[in-house]
């Protein structure tokens, strides 16, 4: 029997991984500065330092996630899956040296940081959802509907 092997099946193309985790990034500006004057109105000018110190290691940490499974596609799809496991694990373990890094810093804020880390993870992850499609025939992004020439002149008349 003959078949295909995942240690040598790569991905060919444009990996649909890096397009949603730029498209995070992208969404995740706007997040975090809404979050960072929510810090600022709590916490003062600290919590909103510490809100973007939080935000810009949360996108960091997306745009590491897809870089880090579009090169494991390209060798393998194998590889990938290791990409995605143990990089779960790396980019958990940049995630606490970022926090142990600047915990006796004169502007770190605990409360405001913890939070960002934990709301911008899971809310943009949510908010992407709208975004990713489902499909095989489209991986990654959903699609831009485009304007049907048809349809408006059928308005016009």
């Amino acid at each position: 029997m003959t078949g295909t092997n995942a240690l040598t099946l790569r991905l060919e193309g444009a990996s649909p991984a890096i397009e949603v985790a730029r498209d995070i990034a992208r969404r995740g500006v706007v997040a975090v500065l809404a979050a960072a004057a929510i810090g600022w109105f709590f916490w003062g000018t600290d919590g909103a330092i510490s809100v973007l110190y939080a935000g810009a290691v949360v996108l960091a940490n997306f745009v590491l996630a897809g870089l880090l499974l579009g090169w494991g596609g390209r060798v393998s799809f194998a590889m990938m899956a290791a990409a995605a496991m143990f990089g779960f694990f790396l980019r958990l373990g940049l995630i606490f040296l970022a926090v142990l890094l600047v915990k006796d810093a004169g502007w770190f804020e605990p409360v405001p940081l913890g939070l960002t880390l934990v709301v911008t993870h899971l809310g943009l992850l949510l908010w992407e959802m709208r975004y990713v499609s489902g499909s095989l025939a489209y991986p990654g992004l959903k699609p831009k509907p485009k304007a049907s020439a048809g349809r408006s002149r059928d308005r016009a008349a």
